[in-house]
């Protein structure tokens, strides 16, 4: 199959990336900057798997319908889509700015139905396909100073129950992922009291690896994961029990 996933310059983006090239797909990288995004895919064709980069801005109309262009003229059309573009910030929600806010919910909320949009049509004309939306146990249980990305989280979970009940009559199974704290640079990037108050919190003790999201979507994209429609799975450390 043919997977696109989107913020895959670094994280968990590119750990799901390399995991779907591992698994056999073809993979277009995307990244807001191009460099990031053929980092990875020059990763996974050393690796032995197939792989094409592409820049674009998912909050953008123009730029994703560009950037669905040249995928579908390198690889084809996508059957997998996983919406990972993503990006954190921090603030007290009396200091977060309408910029702020509004840039939150353009890549997170904006960018998954704009990829969704695009990708959509020819995985209901094919009678089959996968997409999986990651968003975050923040979107689950809210998070201080957070409130702008957790309502985007959240809003990316009700998009994934509503689009799933929508198509998988026709074949497209929708789920979602909402990982607890990762290493990744977006969680790097907040600070160091929220880190460590975090992990004592957690009954793992510890935040998660990419690899083990990766792992996540890849069951959501393979056979064994049939049943699951409309789902959120808590790769969280334990930080949300359902």
């Amino acid at each position: 199959m043919i997977a696109l996933v989107t913020g895959a310059g670094s994280g968990i983006g590119a750990a799901i990336a390399e995991r779907l090239a591992r698994d056999g797909h073809r993979v277009a990288v995307n990244d807001l900057h191009l460099k990031a995004a053929e980092t990875v895919a020059a990763g996974i064709r050393d690796a032995g798997g197939q792989a094409h980069a592409y820049a674009a801005d998912v909050s953008d109309d123009a730029a994703v319908d560009a950037m669905m262009q040249a995928v579908r003229a390198d690889l084809g059309v996508p059957e997998i889509l996983v919406n990972n573009a993503g990006f954190g910030h921090q603030a007290p929600f009396l200091e977060i700015e309408p910029a702020d806010f509004d840039r939150i919910f353009a890549v997170h909320v904006r960018g998954t139905y704009l990829m969704t949009r695009a990708c959509l049509p020819a995985m209901i004309e094919a009678g089959q396909g996968h997409i999986v939306n990651i968003a975050s146990q923040l979107g689950q249980i809210g998070g201080v100073e957070l409130a702008h990305y957790a309502g985007a989280k959240a809003a990316i979970i009700g998009m994934t129950k509503s689009l799933a009940r929508e198509v998988s009559t026709k074949g497209v199974r929708v789920n979602a992922v909402a990982p607890g704290p990762v290493n990744t640079p977006l969680v790097a990037a907040l600070s160091e009291d929220w880190k460590t108050a975090k992990k004592a919190e957690l009954p793992l003790g510890r935040f998660g690896e990419p690899a083990e999201i990766g792992g996540v979507v890849s069951f959501l994209c393979s056979d064994d994961a049939a049943l699951f429609v409309g789902q959120t799975l808590g790769p969280n450390s334990g930080d949300v029990m359902l």
